[in-house]
């Protein structure tokens, strides 16, 4: 995926910490080249996306 900026902005916009949804969204893009369609759910679209987490063993993209 060449907009990874497009796709996170369509994934966070119902976020209510956008800055911080768009800044994770957007790590994990340019890491798996894909983000989920919608703004939450569908991981089955982009296994590397879904499988992320932080060290805190949370899930790292939104």
């Amino acid at each position: 995926m060449s907009d990874c900026g497009k796709a996170c902005a369509t994934r966070c916009m119902l976020s209510k910490r956008p800055h911080l949804c768009n800044r994770a969204c957007g790590t994990c893009c340019g890491r798996c080249n894909c983000v989920p369609p919608g703004t939450s759910g569908n991981y089955e679209a982009c296994a590397c996306y879904a499988e992320m987490t932080t060290r805190g063993n949370k899930k790292k993209c939104p």
